[in-house]
């Protein structure tokens, strides 16, 4: 029987598995499989410059394409940079098998250069983590690896590589089928639970429903348009859900939650039925959990067995893959009459409308409006702040534009690599990263990637000197006390601020943009951002920045104070 070493398996598996991206970053433990790779030519290798990047980069390759997302790291601190990524996808349920380097066995455990026990670390982040002890296990790990990752609720994998095991010569097989004992996840939606929920939506007089990052991930956006349209439900998604019905139909209304539309938080405590759809009710969109609600029977629909009833008592729980469970539902609904319950809706809406003051500087809103009204189809990624909630607001989310964000964890950097791994996951499509100033700086190092990729994302950053969200509190909560979140405090004004002239902003994006071989433009008023998006997409291959000055006092609004229900919301200021 032939037998290879553990590396060639490896890469083997890869391309058994169909994996036609990795994301890279090599080292002492990861030196032999770097070598496999380069022997190959199915799996491209994508070098990024740091491995805290480099996770995003193939959970937005995963977001976008419905594909497994691979990292490959060494050992070490290789390792323990991928720790806030697989956070981060563990949290939104992106599918991950991350490889880390590990030294030799005899060698764990005794302190040796470059170890740690990346397993133990991550434990409570991954869906499952091993270290490989036996090369005669190596195929199997591998394969059960891919199938955890993609099955029942959607995460990341770890599987840790000690350096002597992949040098092991074994056999050549990679297997074709996986039986994990105790790994059966329910997918299936119990038609009897189904059929009773459905009752009680035809008996309430004003149902909603309510949509969560579970809809999209379950690719369920078509089915459950068609829920839609036959039930005349009113639907509110969490930030996570929007584009689970396009933003322009006639029965969306808008986001809920701490900065949701005011229809939306009044709709939800004025409901008699919640039919809720792959969230997690997590405490941004219910605020209190005693008065998140109080009128309504409740609904709940997750993939998840431990997301039911964990921070929401429900009436009616369903354990069930998204789309298998409005599929089914579509063979029972009907027309539910929900015109006069629409119509308090709408008039919540008009008494409240979601938008911002009209300025003659430029404004969140003009940046965002522009791209509505200019992209018929992109994917758009934001970083995490007030630019985030402005998108989630603000941007149209169709059949043609995609919006993806870190939503559990909100990892700031994330918007930059993001891009990066969507737009190589989908090449033929725009993709526009949108971040603050704050964020940015956390992973601009990837302009090199994009640059080297010859990637042509567009990356709007709306510089208000400002660490925005941070200070919107300082300023409504903390008697305006900015303590840390001006970007351009230092030696030169601290403790004088307001006393000596601000120092100049570093750095400069535009210089530091064509440094790395991008293009850089800066946007001051509202007449120039369409001139610099139409510039920005003549580009083929080189990545665009375009630095958008934006005034700091420009909040986000709707919010809900601190503390309070969906209905203590401060409307303005």
């Amino acid at each position: 029987m032939r037998k290879i070493s553990g590396n060639k398996l490896l890469v083997k598996a890869l391309r058994e598995e169909g994996v036609d991206t990795i994301f890279g970053y090599p080292g002492a433990c990861t030196i032999d499989i770097s070598d496999e790779l380069y022997k190959q030519d199915y799996t491209k290798v994508i070098l990024p410059r740091q491995e805290v990047a480099l996770v995003h980069e193939a959970d937005a390759y995963a977001r976008s394409t419905g594909k497994v997302g691979v990292c490959l790291v060494t050992s070490g601190p290789g390792a323990t940079n991928l720790v806030t990524g697989l956070a981060t996808a563990y949290y939104d349920s992106v599918p991950l098998v991350c490889f880390t380097g590990q030294v030799a066995r005899h060698l764990i455990g005794n302190d040796a250069f470059q170890e740690v026990d990346i397993v133990g670390i991550t434990r409570s982040i991954t869906k499952y983590g091993v270290t490989v002890r036996d090369r005669k296990d190596l195929g199997r790990i591998i394969k059960e690896a891919f199938y955890i990752a993609r099955t029942g609720r959607l995460g990341p994998v770890l599987i840790d590589l000690p350096k002597d095991v992949m040098g092991e010569l074994g056999d050549a097989e990679y297997p074709s089928e996986v039986n994990i004992r105790g790994y059966k996840p329910n997918t299936m939606a119990h038609v009897g639970q189904l059929k009773r929920a459905i009752k009680m939506l035809n008996k309430a007089k004003r149902p909603l429903f309510l949509v969560g990052g579970g809809v999209n991930i379950a690719n369920a956006r078509e089915e459950f348009a068609e829920l839609v349209r036959i039930t005349n439900v009113p639907t509110i998604t969490t930030i996570m859900g929007r584009g689970a019905l396009p933003t322009n139909h006639p029965m969306y209304i808008g986001n809920l939650g701490m900065h949701g539309a005011y229809a939306c938080n009044m709709a939800v405590s004025e409901c008699d039925l919640l039919f809720s759809i792959g969230t997690r009710f997590n405490d941004r969109i219910t605020g209190k959990l005693h008065s998140f609600a109080p009128k309504a029977q409740i609904i709940h629909i997750d993939i998840d067995t431990a997301a039911i009833s964990k921070n929401v008592q429900v009436d009616v729980p369903i354990v069930a893959d998204a789309r298998d469970a409005i599929t089914r539902m579509l063979e029972y609904v009907e027309p539910c009459d929900t015109e006069k319950w629409m119509n308090q809706i709408l008039a919540w809406k008009e008494e409240h409308p979601l938008t911002m003051k009209e300025k003659p500087i430029m404004t969140p809103k003009d940046i965002i409006d522009t791209m509505n009204r200019i992209f018929d189809e992109a994917i758009i990624i934001t970083d995490v702040g007030q630019h985030q909630m402005f998108v989630s607001q603000f941007a149209e989310i169709t059949e043609k534009k995609k919006l993806l964000m870190s939503g559990g964890l909100g990892t700031m950097g994330y918007g930059l690599p993001g891009a990066i791994g969507a737009k190589i996951g989908n090449p033929d499509t725009p993709v526009i990263s949108i971040s603050g100033d704050g964020g940015m700086q956390m992973n601009i190092q990837e302009l090199a990637t994009a640059v080297l990729e010859e990637l042509p994302i567009i990356s709007c950053i709306f510089n208000n000197s400002n660490l925005g969200m941070v200070r919107q509190w300082q300023k409504l909560f903390y008697g305006k006390r900015y303590s840390m979140t001006c970007l351009r405090s230092g030696a030169a004004c601290r403790g004088r601020c307001g006393e000596v002239e601000c120092p100049p902003y570093t750095p400069d994006f535009i210089k530091l943009a064509e440094s790395y071989g991008a293009k850089g433009i800066r946007v001051t008023k509202k007449e120039e951002i369409e001139p610099a998006f139409r510039e920005a997409m003549k580009s083929t291959k080189t990545p665009y920045i375009i630095e958008f000055e934006i005034d700091p006092e420009d909040l986000v609004y709707p919010m809900i104070q601190p503390g309070g229900t969906l209905q203590d919301l401060i409307m303005d200021c």
